[in-house]
C-alpha cells in the first residue's frame, strides 16, 4: 500500500519543517557538541566554566563586529554557517560514489520512522489522523519549549 510510506514521509517532512522554523525563530534547539570541544583542559571532565566559555566563544564567533550584540544579519549568517557545514559533512559521509550528488540509496535511512508513526497512531489503527498529528505536534513543541526533555507518556 502506497500511503503506509507516503503518511511517514510526509511526517518526517512536517517535522524536519517544523524544526527548521524553530531553529529560525531561535528555538532552543542546538546543534551538537562533542565533549572534547567542551573540555578545554582536555581532563575528561566538564565544568561549568567551560560550558559557559564554549557559549561564549560561540556568541563571540556569531558577533562578527564585535560590539557585544547579535543582529538578525550576524545570527543568520552564523546559522547559515552551520547549515553548510552540515550539508558539506552530509555529502562528506554519504556521497558513497563521490560524484557531487545524493541519489536516494545513498540518503541516511530514517533510524526510527516507523517507531515514531507507531507513537503518532495512538490508536493503532495503521493511519494517523489529523487529530493524532495536532497531539503529536502539540507533545513535539511541549519538548522544544522544555529544552529536549520528553514528557514522561512520551517515553
Amino acid at each position: 500500500m502506497k500511503s503506509a510510506k507516503f503518511i511517514p514521509a510526509i511526517l518526517i517532512a512536517a517535522v524536519a519543517v517544523t524544526g527548521t522554523s524553530l531553529l529560525a525563530a531561535g528555538s532552543s534547539i542546538r546543534e551538537p557538541v562533542n565533549f572534547q570541544e567542551l573540555d578545554a583542559n582536555g581532563d575528561g571532565q566538564l565544568t561549568q566554566e567551560e560550558m559557559e566559555a564554549h557559549r561564549v566563544q560561540r556568541f563571540s564567533q556569531s558577533d562578527t563586529n564585535g560590539d557585544g550584540q547579535l543582529s538578525i544579519d550576524e545570527a543568520q549568517a552564523a546559522a547559515q554557517q552551520r547549515a553548510n557545514d552540515r550539508v558539506a559533512k552530509m555529502f562528506e559521509r554519504h556521497d558513497a560514489n563521490q560524484d557531487g550528488f545524493l541519489s536516494q540509496d545513498e540518503l541516511p535511512k530514517p533510524r526510527r520512522a516507523g517507531k515514531m508513526f507507531d507513537r503518532i497512531d495512538a490508536d493503532n489503527s495503521g493511519t494517523i489522523s489529523e487529530q493524532e498529528f495536532a497531539d503529536a505536534k502539540a507533545r513535539m513543541g511541549r519538548k522544544h519549549r522544555k529544552g529536549g526533555n520528553a514528557d514522561a507518556d512520551d517515553s
